[in-house]
């Protein structure tokens, strides 16, 4: 039997406008549709494959404010089992290292975990640094960047793709895993699977719950933060070159000029 714990996230639509909130220059969740991140669905699709080809149970683990349930109940529509909820206002502005530090503890809120799964980064931060940071805070082997996965018995081996080529990574149970847009195609909840999630259980948690100082979480205590932001200046009208011979001297001026050569 495989435990199998996915990270999910909701994260602002992609064909949304996204803007920074003008009060602490934090990402503006509320001005943009919220959706769960299409590279976590992948994620949970890869769990629930493990699932299927033998015993286990799927388990997300979403950190979020309230309205993030909706990712979770679509995880659990796809055919995860459970959830955790962290949601608390501490939380708000926090960084990668500070979500890490939630997520890994609760993911010891949860008996016998033999595999994480992630997705390799977050269409929103983009950060791609969470997976590790889990890895060293639980002291787990990590596989990140793949692109193929097979659990069999008490270890794990897979394809990991970078530009650099592919390579080939095998460790023991328990590990982490940080998935990418090629392993796999997810499937689209069923009706049945919908109806389902309304009645699987959720466990909503607080930073308190977890054992976590709310004094290391939030924007107050994050390693980086902007401090400025200004929207992007609106798209103007190229400069026209007539070219009378002297086109291209015209162009390499121009290019001089902007300091781009």
């Amino acid at each position: 039997m495989t435990n199998i714990v996915v990270l999910v996230k909701q994260v602002p639509d992609t064909y949304s406008e996204r803007k920074l909130s003008e009060s602490d220059h934090t990402l503006d969740r509320e001005s943009a549709d919220a959706v769960i991140d299409e590279i976590n669905e992948r994620s949970v699709e890869e769990a629930l494959k493990i699932k299927e080809a033998g015993e286990g149970e799927v388990t997300v683990l979403c950190v979020g404010p309230d309205r993030a349930t909706d990712a979770i109940r679509k995880a659990l529509s796809m055919g995860a089992d459970k959830a955790i909820h962290v949601s608390d206002e501490s939380l708000h502005g926090s960084d990668m290292l500070a979500t890490a530090k939630v997520l890994a503890a609760a993911i010891g809120k949860v008996e016998g975990v033999d595999l994480v799964i992630a997705g390799n980064e977050a269409s929103d931060g983009r950060g791609g640094a969470v997976p590790a940071m889990l890895a060293e805070l639980l002291g787990l082997p990590q596989l990140t960047h793949v692109r193929q996965l097979t659990v069999e018995g008490g270890s794990v081996k897979a394809d990991r793709e970078t530009e650099e080529g592919i390579t080939h990574l095998e460790a023991n149970l328990p590990a982490i895993v940080s998935v990418t847009e090629k392993i796999n195609e997810p499937r689209y909840p069923s009706f049945k699977g919908i109806m389902a999630a309304k009645k699987k259980p959720v466990e909503t948690l607080t930073v308190a719950d977890l054992g976590v100082d709310s004094g290391e979480v939030g924007l107050g205590n994050a390693w980086s933060t902007v401090l400025e932001a200004s929207p992007k200046p609106p798209r103007t009208a190229g400069e026209r070159v007539e070219d009378d011979g002297d086109g291209g001297t015209k162009v390499a001026e121009y290019l001089v000029a902007q300091k781009l050569i």
